[in-house]
């Protein structure tokens, strides 16, 4: 039977706990940072049971682990433990724990699960599995060093009580932090969105938030030094109806009606400037029924308005360059059957010269007219085949001298130019175009110089003048048809640039235009895909094959295509379908993992705006994408747009509406680049794809599939940067969890492997704070590494 004093102190001891308890889960409570909480976990956890370490690993809804903390572990045991070959086995070991466990003797339980090795330090652990509310939260054990007493019972069950209210802790953290970035996106969305976003107070009319389209809007009818308040109290609007309201009556006004729908005002300003935009506008109400606010959707009419000015010069031109063939086929016409009695026949032929010669340029600018339509349907054909570039030149240098042209053509193509896939006919209309332009823009006594070379899978045909330039602000709209105030220098009508780069894309290639400025020439590029890939190279370059259209009794290529418009999938679908490919269709994006995974696909098509998601977000997140080339195709046609799909690894980019031919092309050329060689070299190395084996100097060495699939990543980029965070997306998404540590740890062990130093380096390099990269030729001896 206990004494008195013997239950005191057990009572004692037991109010101490509970107090610590209490303690704890407050403090782990107290914040609403996630990785604040799970740092005062582990803390909390030695604190309550003595332990030397403590870990918590928490887990998404998939199970994958999603955020982990340490405490008493040094930054060389924890390198030593993430190094470890069986770390991710036994961490999900872990992951799965059916109910507490305490292991009196931790090196015997690794060697029970059949691990060979034991990096952990700790003599006994203590773990418990995290969960809130039937939901899995993840795991927290603790462990101590050799010779500390194992764990008890009693802190078995204050780690269980403790779980519970950490398990919460984390739960509401994780919460708060999903209802930030939720918000977070909607106010960027918001703020961000093409359609003015503005929200005023019902009660005093003044603003409450804009966004940054209201915000330009405003600033054309800004003075300087007006803030929000100042300018909406010195505004004008004319509504539809004629009447002008002043200032903030406006709202006053609004707030009485259930909504206002598309009403185009007039806002006036204290600058004098004036903006014509569309309203929209809807009262919030609180629970009472009272006006509380007010939301207004602002539309700036100047794109549109600018479509339409567009639309009457483009009318203007054409009726204006009709009009000047028609009165010289009418006047000659005239003349001739007027009195030929008294022209000689000399003059009647050169009147019937002038009637062929205006007939002729009728109808090259109808053809151009026509070309144009077909391009805006996505009807504009090509037939490509085998052609050789000096002959294509060649025949548009005849046609350019032959019309009268009085510029020497200085002719520069390299001697090793492989065909190219090219209509000749078009492709002799682009050069066509581009000389006759470059011939307008410069002196008669300036040569035009028209080169070519090899770029990659590509050949590259520039057309150059020393004429009077163009300025950098006009380069982004040179190709767009009746472009602005400048049009002959558009070449053909306004129609000519846009025309040559719809011919150039429907081959599968790229049209740009380059200057220095004023009076420092222009240059014009464009590429054309080669008929035969590269050869072999230097050491660290890959020799791509031949991939195109496969031939009877091949196997076919199969492509992917992803597009929520059942119209384009078909489309899409029969176009591959006779060109020879096994196309796979399907319109929902959750398909995609599995059916890249399953079906392996040589090639995806994919769409731009999908439901819930977009095909820029799905390259980021799914890694399956990382190891096929991927060509958009959308009706997005911004460069802004376009240029953030190539930085997320995307082969190519093709703008709808688009032909058969343009789409086949820019398959059989996103392929070609595709192909791979069986093996890769870069000085001692090499990586035999197909076996997944890696020797250097011809010694076999031994990797894990984590080290190899970095070292693969490394070399097909080989030359090129590859950014912390795309390997752990492309080598570590989907088996395990990874950060900038564990990379460092991956990497540092692969050199030693590939026996690189890492302080002079010929192998794999680092760039401080961006990634990795694979040597590449003109690297300099000596450059000294930290990582």
């Amino acid at each position: 039977m206990q004494s008195l004093d013997e239950l005191e102190r057990e009572n004692e001891a037991l109010r101490n706990r509970i107090s610590t308890l209490s303690a704890a889960a407050l403090r782990v409570s107290t914040s609403l940072d996630v990785n604040t909480v799970l740092n005062e976990i582990v803390e909390s956890g030695c604190t309550l049971t003595g332990a030397d370490y403590a870990a918590i690993m928490a887990v998404d809804k998939a199970g994958q682990i999603q955020e982990f903390a340490f405490s008493g572990t040094t930054e060389a045991d924890l390198m030593q433990l993430l190094a470890w070959e069986d770390a991710t086995r036994f961490f999900n070991h872990l992951l799965q724990l059916p109910k507490p466990v305490r292991v009196p003797d931790l090196s015997d339980h690794i060697r029970q699960l059949g691990y060979a090795t034991n990096p952990i330090p700790s003599k006994t652990l203590l773990g418990i599995e995290l969960r809130h509310r039937n939901e899995h939260i993840g795991v927290f054990f603790l462990s101590s060093k050799a010779g500390a007493p194992a764990f008890t019972q009693a802190d078995e069950e204050m780690l269980v009580l403790f779980g519970s209210q950490a398990a919460a802790a984390v739960a509401n953290a994780r919460k708060h932090r999903d209802e930030q970035r939720a918000r977070a996106d909607l106010e960027t969305l918001v703020d961000t969105s093409p359609i003015g976003v503005a929200v005023f107070d019902a009660h005093s009319g003044l603003p409450v938030s804009f966004n940054q389209e209201v915000r330009r809007i405003l600033d054309i009818v800004r003075e300087p030094g007006y803030d929000d308040e100042q300018l909406m109290k010195s505004l004008t609007w004319q509504r539809a109806s004629g009447q002008e309201v002043r200032g903030s009556s406006l709202v006053q006004e609004l707030r009485n009606p259930e909504t206002l729908r598309t009403e185009e005002m007039v806002l006036s300003g204290p600058n004098g400037r004036r903006v014509t935009i569309l309203v929209n506008a809807t009262p919030i109400r609180s629970a009472t029924g009272e006006v509380e606010s007010l939301v207004a959707t602002v539309q700036d009419l100047e794109p549109l308005e600018e479509i339409e000015r567009s639309r009457a010069e483009f009318l203007g031109m054409v009726s204006h360059e009709l009009r000047a063939p028609l009165t010289s086929i009418k006047g000659s016409t005239a003349t001739v059957l007027g009195d030929p009695s008294t022209l000689a026949p000399a003059e009647m032929l050169q009147f019937f010269r002038i009637i062929d010669e205006q007939a002729d340029h009728m109808r090259v600018l109808i053809s151009d007219l026509l070309d144009a339509g077909r391009m805006a349907t996505g009807t504009l054909s090509v037939a490509p085949e085998p052609a050789d570039v000096a002959g294509l030149v060649d025949r548009a240098r005849n046609t350019f001298l032959s019309g009268g042209g009085r510029h020497t053509l200085h002719i520069d193509l390299a001697a090793d130019l492989p065909p190219v896939m090219a209509d000749s006919q078009r492709i002799i209309q682009v050069l066509n175009n581009l000389v006759a332009n470059a011939a307008r823009h410069s002196p008669e006594a300036s040569p035009i110089r028209v080169s070519a070379v090899r770029e990659g899978v590509h050949v590259a045909v520039s057309v150059s003048d020393k004429g009077r330039g163009v300025p950098a602000d006009r380069l982004p709209h040179l190709f767009q048809k009746y472009a602005g105030d400048d049009q002959d220098r558009s070449g053909g009508y306004g129609l000519g640039l846009a025309i040559c780069k719809g011919l150039v894309e429907a081959h599968g290639g790229r049209i740009r235009a380059e200057s220095g400025g004023a009076g420092q020439g222009t240059r014009f590029t464009f590429t054309l895909p080669a008929v035969e890939a590269a050869g072999a190279g230097a050491p660290g370059s890959l020799d791509p094959a031949r991939p195109d259209s496969p031939q009877p009794g091949q196997e076919k290529y199969r492509i992917l295509v992803l597009d929520d418009d059942p119209q384009t999938l078909r489309y899409v679908r029969d176009t591959l379908s006779k060109a020879g490919y096994q196309p796979l269709v399907t319109g929902d994006p959750r398909e995609l993992p599995r059916l890249v995974t399953n079906e392996r696909p040589q090639l995806v098509l994919l769409d731009l705006a999908l439901p819930g998601t977009d095909g820029i977000a799905l390259m980021e997140q799914v890694p399956e994408l990382a190891e096929v080339p991927v060509i958009f195709i959308s009706g997005y046609g911004r460069d802004e747009t376009i240029a953030r799909a190539f930085e997320v690894g995307a082969a190519d980019y093709i703008v709808k509406p688009f032909s058969p031919t343009e789409l086949t092309a820019r398959v059989r050329a996103a392929l070609r680049k595709q192909a791979r060689p069986e093996t890769f070299r870069l000085g001692e190395l090499a990586i035999h794809y197909h076996q997944r084996r890696v020797t250097v100097a011809d010694r076999p060495v031994r990797l894990t599939a984590t080290e190899y699939g970095l070292l693969r990543l490394l070399s097909v980029n080989a030359g090129q940067v590859v950014t912390y965070d795309t390997i752990l997306d492309k080598v570590w998404s989907g088996k395990e969890t990874a950060d900038l540590t564990v990379l460092r740890a991956f990497v540092k062990k692969l050199r030693r492997k590939l026996g690189d130093n890492a302080t002079r380096p010929t192998c794999i390099f680092t760039e401080h704070g961006v990634g990795y990269r694979l040597g590449a030729l003109d690297d300099a001896p000596g450059y000294a590494e930290s990582e």
